[in-house]
């Protein structure tokens, strides 16, 4: 858990992903549009992989990814992050980590 603690730490937008997830693939589509790059963590190509996923799971208290991370705080997977959007409330929380 202290790898993805840092890596939440250290990134003020991160997503826990996987190449293969096409959830996954809507929402990083959806930072492109908006002009945001995330670091992103394809767990399918790490090595421990799993281990982060769990992790990252017991921070956010989901299992499936994407896990969506903006200034350390979990905002949810690929529907509560295109939700936020929808509503006008995604650019705000973009803007006060200093990514827009």
């Amino acid at each position: 858990m202290d790898k993805v603690q840092r890596l939440i730490k250290a990134h003020k937008l991160i997503i826990f992903s996987k190449t293969s997830c096409p959830y996954c693939v809507s929402v990083k589509e959806l930072f492109k549009k908006l002009k945001v790059v995330p670091f992103v963590v394809e767990l399918d190509k790490e090595s421990d992989g799993p281990e982060l996923q769990a992790a990252a799971g017991e921070i956010s208290g989901v299992r499936t990814v994407p896990q969506v991370f903006i200034n350390e705080k979990f905002i949810g997977g690929c529907d509560a992050t295109t939700k936020l959007n929808s509503q006008g409330k995604l650019v705000p929380l973009l803007q006060e980590a200093g990514l827009l």
